[in-house]
Order: structure tokens, then sequence, then C-alpha cells
């Protein structure tokens, strides 16, 4: 057996490590479940008690990564536990994508992928996710930690997170109920999010370590983290003043808010808000025209919100953080900036 799993070792894949690292992360993961959790970690399949959804459920499923967000991370000394943000990411995008049409998270899954598995990265990582999960209360179900030598270069590490949510059918929001001059409504990223990483690094991968304005480095701003918007969009819903939602991700505003508009109908983005400093840094230090910027980042609006312009005021009274005009649904097709 020993020299079965030494020969292992020698083509690159270490179980000993492997081992670790999931005893690093049971405390994290069992910490995350809820009494719907029948079995979680060392079982084949998890096993969610799904009573008491709501009347004609739907499921509504979303799986994403943080693209290269991940080889920022990869920089940063491990006391920053750039790690740790990077798993919060991974969930909160999650979260944010079958938010958008009204459905509350049930369970997530997580993918972590690497050359040779780093037990204090994967402690982190986890740690991360499993904090997020907890944040958003639904259970870290399973997942999967892969070695694979050959298929990653050393020290590149793989993220990818699968959640599923529920909706009743008379809740969900798949946009049929917007109408020409409805308002949008943005709230704040605080940051690249998750998109836009491979631009980014390419203009501003030797300035990691520059301060910006307010003091943070470079690289403690590209880290922002992915924020999740169901704090703050759950009573919106409760209280019926939706009529859709974008999450704003690669592609921008241009990319994204399309997918949720009725056909003949697009947005005049005519509004201000506050854009984080990193944005205009990555402006500047490549030369990127203004129409590039908003077809690859947010800019600054992580989360947008249609609603009926009579019931705005009540939108933004409600919502427990600024909510910004970003513009208004007119006919025509697509995105455009006045």
């Amino acid at each position: 057996m020993s020299g079965s799993s030494d020969r292992y070792k020698a083509a690159g894949v270490d179980l000993d490590a492997a081992d670790q690292a999931l005893s690093s992360i049971e405390a994290a993961v069992t910490s995350t479940y809820t009494p719907r959790v029948l079995r979680g970690l060392g079982a084949f399949g998890g096993l969610f008690d799904a009573s008491g959804l709501p009347d004609r459920p739907i499921l509504v499923a979303s799986t994403d990564g943080v693209g290269t967000k991940t080889r920022v991370a990869a920089r940063m000394d491990p006391e920053a536990h750039a790690w740790r943000g990077i798993g919060r990411d991974l969930v909160n995008h999650c979260v944010n994508d079958v938010l958008v049409q009204g459905a509350q998270p049930l369970f997530f899954l997580d993918y972590v992928a690497s050359a040779a598995l780093d037990p204090t990265v994967i402690a982190d990582l986890v740690s991360g996710v499993a904090s997020a999960c907890r944040e958003a209360g639904i259970p870290l179900l399973g997942g999967e930690t892969a070695e694979m030598p050959g298929v990653y270069s050393p020290g590149e590490v793989d993220v990818v997170g699968t959640l599923v949510g529920a909706v009743g059918a008379d809740a969900l929001l798949d946009g049929s109920s917007i109408r020409e001059g409805d308002v949008v409504l943005g709230l704040a990223s605080h940051g690249l999010q998750t998109n836009g990483f491979s631009l980014a690094r390419s203009v501003l991968e030797d300035r990691y370590d520059e301060a910006l304005s307010d003091g943070r480095t470079v690289a403690a701003h590209l880290l922002a983290e992915h924020r999740s918007f169901l704090p703050v969009v759950t009573p919106l819903l409760e209280a019926g003043l939706l009529h859709g939602m974008a999450h704003v991700t690669g592609g921008g505003m241009p990319g994204n808010l399309p997918r949720v508009l009725p056909e003949g109908l697009g947005v005049a983005v005519d509004g201000a808000w506050p854009e984080p400093e990193v944005f205009s840094v990555i402006r500047e230090a490549g030369g990127v025209t203004e129409e590039e910027m908003r077809r690859v980042f947010n800019l600054g609006i992580g989360f947008l919100l249609i609603v009926a312009e009579e019931d705005e005021a009540k939108v933004t009274a409600l919502a427990s953080e600024p909510v910004y005009r970003v513009g208004r649904v007119q006919r025509g097709h697509g995105v455009t900036w006045v």
C-alpha cells in the first residue's frame, strides 16, 4: 500500500495532503448545516429535505466561478487571507444570480481544483465559502477537491460553485411585467466583483502594491468582495415592488440588462452614481475606451432593480442602503448611454 501511495505521489497526487485538506474543512462545512441537511460531508451525495417550499415551487440553479481573480489572490501573502475572500465571492455571485428571478437560496456546492492541493489554501477558501453560506442561511451541502497535475499549472487554483434556490411560480420574476417608463435603480458594487480581471490584471499587475487615495493598495481594491445583494433585495421582493432585476457581471450593463427585458424594450442610462477609484486607474493605465469599460466592468453598480416610476420612492425608503437612479426603460433595444 505504501509503495502504491508513493507512486501516486510521484505522479503528482498527494493523498496525505488531500486527507489533511478534507480534515481542515470539516468544521467549516458542518457549521453551515441547517435542520434540512440529512446527509452532508462524507456522503456520495448530499441529502436535503425539500419540504416546506413555496406553492408550485420552481427551482432556480446557477453555476459560476470567480474568473482570474484567483490569480490576484495567489499573489497575496497567506496572512492576508485572500482565499477566504475568494470563497465568499463564489457564494455571493451565485446567490445574486438566482435572486434576479426572485428565488431564495436553498443550498450550495463547491469545486476546488489545482495541480497540487495546498491544505492551507483549501482551508481558507472553504472557510470563506462557509461564512457566506451561513450569512445566506444555507448549507454547504457538498463539493469536490480535485488534484490534477498536468491539467493545472503549479500554483493555479480553480474554483466553481453551484447554488440551487426556489421561488413560487406566482412570485417568479421573468421580466414580463417590465413596462416602458419603468425606472432602473442601482445598488453599489464596491469594486470589480468577479468580472473583468483578465483586462484589469493586464494593465495593473505591476502596480498591486501601489496605494490609491484611500490608502488601500491596488490589490486590495481588486480583491474587494463580490457583494451579496440578498439582504437589501429580500424586503423589496416581499413588498412586491420589483418588476425585474439584473446582476451586473461579465458584459457590464450592456451585456446583462437585455437578458431581463421583454422584446422591443431597451434602457437609456442617464443617471449618476459613485464610481470606485480602481476603475479610473484601469481606464487610465490601459488607455481603455469608455465603450470598452462599460462592456467589461460594472463601473460601480453591481445589481439593478427595475420598478414602476410611482414605486421608486417606496423602494428608496425601504432599501437598507443608497439606491441610485441609473436610467429608464424605453422603446428600443439594448442599452444606450444618454
